[in-house]
C-alpha cells in the first residue's frame, strides 16, 4: 500500500555501555503509541502508518520522527509534541518548525 503520509519513529536500543543516545531508551514506543492511537481516534481521510523504525542515525539530537514523503526529520520530540504534529504537519501539511532537524549550511 502506498501511503499519503507514513511516519517513522525510531525505537532503537544500544547496548547499556553504548557512548550514543538511544531512542527506544527514553520513550520511542510511547511516542509510537501516541502516534498510532491520535491518528485511529482522528480518522482522517488519508491514508496514514505510524511506525516504529530502526536506528535513524542522528541520534545526538534526542528522540526522532521522519515523516514521509516530505522526508522530514523531527528532533527532540516528546510525548507532548505528538498531537501538534499531527494536527499541524498531517492534517495541514505545515511542517513543525520548531521540531525540524537544522542541517549545518
Amino acid at each position: 500500500m502506498i501511503y499519503d503520509k507514513h511516519i517513522f519513529i525510531c525505537t532503537n536500543q544500544r547496548a547499556a555501555t553504548a557512548t550514543r543516545k538511544s531512542c527506544g531508551e527514553v520513550h520511542g514506543m510511547e511516542i509510537v503509541d501516541a502516534f498510532k492511537k491520535k491518528l485511529k481516534e482522528l480518522n482522517l481521510p488519508i491514508k496514514l502508518r505510524a511506525q516504529k523504525a530502526g536506528c535513524l542515525d542522528i541520534c545526538d539530537f534526542g528522540q526522532t520522527v521522519v515523516v514521509y514523503p516530505e522526508g522530514v526529520f523531527y528532533v527532540g520530540v516528546e510525548l507532548s509534541d505528538v498531537d501538534e504534529i499531527i494536527s499541524e504537519h498531517i492534517v495541514k501539511n505545515q511542517p513543525v518548525q520548531r521540531l525540524i532537524l537544522k542541517r549545518p549550511d
